[in-house]
């Protein structure tokens, strides 16, 4: 199905959430489920998820609901982890190290292939079995390999440079730990995960609990 309409990026944060919750109800032997059913579990309400899923067929039936295994597998689609990819992590100090070690990545199908740093101390050293290479060899490492996913947790000051060899060298998203906003062509995809942001507006609703949003 051909979507006419922009998906807001509102809905496309919740999509996630939608698949890790069916994954759940799925290893508890349920084989459908209700928006209803669907709005307890998730906090959001059942006309949400409709109107959410009506972005991209619907996949539900009246009187019956959604069938559990179909709707992951259909979300599973539309949000493309049905494919695998390949990714970098640039810059192995904590995050770098915590997201190369973490399992549930390849679970999902990104599979990471090559570490990179600058610091002479870590050069060599092997993390999750993989040997961290010079910073310095990215470029003839990404003219040589086809990579989809760059994982930047690199500092402030290098970020934009490390960037633009990324795009250079055929990078098609960025997923972005550095504490600055990168300039990228229009065609490369850019996901920033601010910590310090999230960790202000963490503190904001704390100390201001009548703007929370309430649901989660």
């Amino acid at each position: 199905m051909k979507r006419e309409t922009k998906v807001s990026a509102a809905v496309v944060k919740r999509l996630p959430k939608y698949y890790r919750y069916l994954g759940m109800i799925a290893d508890k032997g349920i084989i459908r489920v209700s928006s209803q059913e669907l709005s307890n579990i998730t906090g959001l309400t059942a006309s949400q998820i409709r109107q959410d899923l009506n972005h991209f067929g619907g996949f539900g039936q009246q009187g019956y609901g959604y069938n559990v295994e179909e709707l992951r597998g259909e979300i599973e689609k539309i949000i493309g982890i049905d494919k695998n990819y390949d990714a970098i992590v640039l810059g192995i100090g904590n995050i770098g190290q915590a997201i190369t070690q973490y399992s549930g990545f390849k679970d999902s199908g990104f599979n990471i292939v090559a570490l990179f740093d600058k610091a002479p101390r870590m050069v060599g050293k092997k993390v999750s079995g993989l040997e961290i290479r010079k910073i310095d060899t990215l470029e003839e490492y990404l003219r040589n390999n086809s990579i989809q996913i760059a994982i930047m947790a690199v500092p402030a000051n290098a970020a934009q440079n490390i960037c633009d060899t990324l795009v250079e060298g055929g990078i098609m998203g960025i997923w972005n730990f550095a504490p600055v906003d990168l300039r990228l062509p229009d065609d490369i995809i850019l996901e920033n995960v601010h910590l310090d942001e999230s960790l202000y507006t963490l503190t904001f609703y704390m100390n201001n609990k009548k703007d929370y949003p309430g649901s989660r």
